[in-house]
């Protein structure tokens, strides 16, 4: 894709909007920041034996194509979690989602 400024870089999106395909999770996530919500990770290699999962309630602060940063309700603690380790999100309210009508 190219602009009047030159070639934009892989992942890039267009100032008119978001691309083609908006449905990608980190996008999800991000027009849904700052609701509150629980988010489930799992991890291939465990630190401690029995212990390779993680669930965060929280909400989101910022995500990316590989990456989501959640803040802790309760601690205010922030998390920064490669994106293939989430497993799924359950949200306490309803979700912004992408307009369906193509």
């Amino acid at each position: 894709m190219f602009t009047q400024q030159g070639a934009m870089p892989p992942g890039a999106f267009p100032q008119q909007g978001l691309p083609r395909e908006e449905s990608y999770i980190e996008n999800i996530l991000r027009l849904n920041k700052g609701k509150p919500g629980t988010f489930y990770f799992s991890f291939e290699h465990a630190v401690e034996q029995g212990k390779n999962t993680k669930v965060v309630r929280g909400v989101v602060e910022a995500a990316g194509r590989d990456h989501v940063i959640l803040r802790e309700l309760k601690t205010n603690h922030r998390f920064l979690f490669p994106m293939i380790y989430f497993d799924y999100a359950e949200f306490d309210e309803e979700l912004n989602y992408f307009n369906q009508g193509r």
